[in-house]
């Protein structure tokens, strides 16, 4: 088998619970997870450094000219991006690596790392979408509403992920991407040393 590690892209709508689900695949699958770069102000509880590097505009602008950056772009007012360093050196050791990103930017990762597996995280409806977000309680209706607007343009992106899972029940949604993941390590096309050693073995009987 492989000894590289994978490359794993989470996307979803605002609201609908991406970050819980990361969250979760990390501590009860132990994921590695790479840390975005934002220069949006951080929500209550939110460490720099462990949920984000948060950024200024000037920050983040200077690394984007070092080539600092997998991917990066500009959401609702803000910039995110994803630190090159950490993801290569993890693939390289053999970790899985989950980047959450926008869909702006898992286009970008796919195109440089053909191997890399898309998943989308939605709702089952557009009226769950909207509850959840005014349900969170930190946005305005005005911020709501830009999320929502953004969630449509994102709808047009869907049909270029490899899996769709939709977030009903947390644990299932969780379980569910893990056994995803899992499957992309079994096929066929990922074993061909293990299928060849096998085959050797069983030539020698």
């Amino acid at each position: 088998m492989s000894s590289k590690g994978q490359l794993i892209v989470i996307s979803g709508f605002s609201g609908a619970g991406k970050g819980t689900v990361v969250k979760g695949l990390v501590e009860k699958y132990g994921y590695s997870l790479s840390i975005s770069a934002t220069t949006r102000a951080p929500r209550p509880g939110e460490v720099d450094g462990k949920d984000y590097y948060f950024k200024t505009q000037d920050e983040f602008r200077t690394l984007i000219d070092y080539n600092g950056f997998i991917e990066w772009a500009q959401y609702v007012d803000n910039y995110y991006g994803t630190p090159r360093k950490f993801v290569e050196q993890e693939i390289a050791a053999g970790r899985d690596v989950i980047l959450e990103i926008e869909v702006q930017g898992a286009a970008i990762v796919k195109n440089q790392y053909p191997d890399s597996r898309l998943i989308f995280i939605t709702t089952k409806d557009v009226e769950t979408l909207k509850e959840r977000l005014t349900g969170r309680g930190s946005e305005t209706e005005e911020q709501v509403a830009k999320r929502l607007k953004r969630a449509a343009e994102e709808a047009s992106f869907i049909g270029n992920y490899d899996y769709i899972v939709v977030n009903d029940d947390l644990n299932t949604c969780i379980d569910t991407v893990n056994s995803v993941i899992l499957s992309e390590k079994c096929k066929r096309e990922k074993n061909g040393a293990l299928i060849e050693a096998l085959q050797e073995s069983f030539s020698r009987e």
